[in-house]
């Protein structure tokens, strides 16, 4: 018996509802963003792997870490999506656009996130409890509490986003030492470097919104000066890391090159403002972020 004519293109058309779908689900985590944490997290665990090797696996950490990390991403997404719906930028997005309900962005969120918190306490009750600070700060403190309130709200964002690196150092490890809090310190100074060289350049979005930026409140010149100081610190943070962690010596210049670059481009968007120089700096935070930790990562296997 032949198969209708309608059947095949029937079929098409719900393969590509389907797939729709994923990637509207894909979209909620922020896979580039969670990525990068993903980064520091490896390079944490990597930098202390040979001191406890009984403490977890790196494949634990990564699944533990990405389903915690994800899932906290969602949920923000579900307490964001008025702001979303103001800002042109965000507009499109699943959740404001109404291609994922919040009921089913909830639901996510919260089913990652509790695997992600599960999955860690199986590995090591202190590894879950770093993880599960990462995840208080960044949904509650900062989504829910400060983000509508205050522009230093980016403080406590930079406070959940070292978490990552300090969970996996304490994973390996076995303990909070000097290196895993370097490791998140320098990721909470670098912060500021890759968000407020992205909220001047959508600073009419957030007003829009009625979100407190740093450049809508200090104006611009102030916050390019907070930025160069922020980069040359994490820059510092960073190296002193890497030579406290012991990487070789090859490793250890590449770290410090890549820290001198991002810090020419912060003097030069301080000392002759543009908007390009301005887009390179935003860009290039997150190649010297991904590059340094990188870095660690290979000289520590």
């Amino acid at each position: 018996m032949s198969t209708p004519a309608l059947a095949v293109p029937r079929e098409g058309a719900v393969m590509r509802a389907f797939l729709a779908r994923v990637r509207d689900y894909i979209s909620l985590v922020k896979s580039l963003q969670t990525g990068l944490l993903l980064a520091t997290a490896t390079a944490g665990y990597v930098s202390g792997c040979c001191l406890n090797l009984a403490a977890g696996s790196l494949l634990g950490m990564l699944g533990s870490m990405f389903l915690a990390v994800s899932g906290s991403t969602a949920l923000n997404m579900v307490f964001d999506r008025d702001i979303d719906a103001q800002m042109r930028r965000t507009a499109a997005r699943p959740l404001p656009s109404g291609r994922v309900s919040t009921q089913e962005g909830l639901a996510l969120g919260l089913l990652l996130t509790t695997g992600g918190l599960a999955w860690a306490a199986a590995l090591d009750a202190r590894y879950a409890l770093v993880v599960l600070a990462g995840v208080f700060l960044d949904v509650v403190v900062y989504t829910l509490l400060l983000k509508r309130r205050t522009p230093y709200s980016i403080l406590i964002g930079g406070l959940a986003g070292g978490m990552p690196a300090l969970a996996g150092r304490v994973l390996a490890a076995g303990r909070v030492d000097s290196i895993g809090l370097l490791l998140a310190l320098g990721v909470l100074l670098w912060i500021p470097t890759h968000i407020l060289t992205f909220s001047m350049k959508y600073s009419a979005d957030y007003a829009r919104a009625g979100v407190p930026v740093f450049p809508g409140i200090y104006g611009v010149s102030a916050t390019r000066r907070v930025i160069a100081a922020s980069t040359a610190l994490a820059v510092f943070v960073l190296y002193s890391a890497g030579r406290l962690i012991g990487l070789p010596p090859a490793h250890l210049g590449g770290l410090g090159l890549l820290g001198l670059l991002l810090a020419g481009l912060a003097a030069g968007s301080l000392l002759r403002p543009r908007p390009a120089l301005n887009f390179a700096l935003y860009k290039g935070a997150s190649v010297y972020m991904l590059a340094a930790m990188a870095l660690v990562i290979a000289g520590g296997i």
